[in-house]
């Protein structure tokens, strides 16, 4: 993801557009990601509505959602036909968890695949979906953790066209037809900025992670600029660093919230 021009991002059908966390305490939870990534809050309704807008260098990142209970955060897929989409859904074994809702910023409903990772569609309206992404605090990518890849892949793509090829490894996600788009919209460098890259990673949406012991999720990444000060940080701020990991291309931290949303942070470094 880029942001190269000014042009408003958009998404096509099947490619990860939004996310959002619930929250049992809306106001600590502002204050918790604000410190922690230098977030804004605007409502998105009356003063003091259950939910509001995250807002980074002016562009919207993201959502926060006032619950009764529980914490957790959850990527949303664009589609063109939420009615139909939903319909899909069914008859591919999924579970429609909340109905559609439509309202002028767009239209949405939560969802769960056949192993049960829950997620919504969004069908936009007045908001596209994130306006910022791949920068310090912002989302970087969503990673399906799956007891059973072939199966998770056989329902996403069946809906959104979702597709692993090998050349791109195992725990990549393509959309055929996305990088052209990108190149046509908002980053019109991306083949000449990818062109050492294998053929279609500029197609890559999201992440697929094997777990076969752990219940099917959703796991949202945000990049950072210093994962290790980004963790203290985070712990001072009430949270738990769950686990470190460095990769050939990242050095990443899972982190759980002071409500129990958990979530990745990932700095990229460049190998020797």
């Amino acid at each position: 993801m880029s942001d190269a021009t000014n042009e408003k991002r958009g998404y096509p059908h099947g490619v990860p557009c939004w996310i959002d966390v619930e929250q049992s305490d809306a106001r600590t939870g502002r204050e918790f990601y604000s410190a922690l990534f230098g977030w804004d809050f605007i409502d998105a309704g009356p003063p003091g509505s259950a939910y509001a807008i995250a807002r980074l260098q002016g562009k919207d990142v993201g959502g926060l959602e006032q619950v009764d209970s529980g914490a957790g955060w959850v990527s949303y897929v664009a589609c063109d036909d939420i009615d139909a989409t939903c319909t899909l859904i069914r008859s591919a074994g999924g579970t429609i968890l909340v109905a559609p809702s439509h309202g002028e910023p767009g239209a949405s409903a939560t969802c769960a695949d056949p192993q049960g990772a829950v997620f919504r569609l969004w069908q936009a309206g007045t908001n596209p979906g994130a306006q910022i992404v791949n920068e310090p605090g912002a989302w970087n990518f969503s990673d399906l953790q799956t007891p059973d890849p072939d199966a998770a892949l056989a329902f996403y793509g069946e809906i959104f066209g979702w597709r692993v090829d090998p050349q791109l490894g195992a725990g990549m996600i393509r959309l055929p037809g996305y990088g052209k788009h990108l190149s046509e919209t908002v980053d019109p460098d991306i083949y000449e900025r990818q062109q050492f890259a294998p053929e279609g990673f500029e197609d890559v949406i999201c992440g697929l992670t094997e777990k076969p012991d752990a219940a099917a999720s959703w796991l949202i990444r945000f990049t950072v600029a210093d994962r290790d000060a980004t963790a203290a940080s985070a712990e001072d701020l009430g949270a738990t660093v769950e686990s470190t990991a460095e990769t050939e291309w990242t050095r990443e931290a899972v982190i759980v919230d002071p409500q129990g949303a958990r979530f990745v942070v990932s700095q990229l470094v460049m190998p020797d």
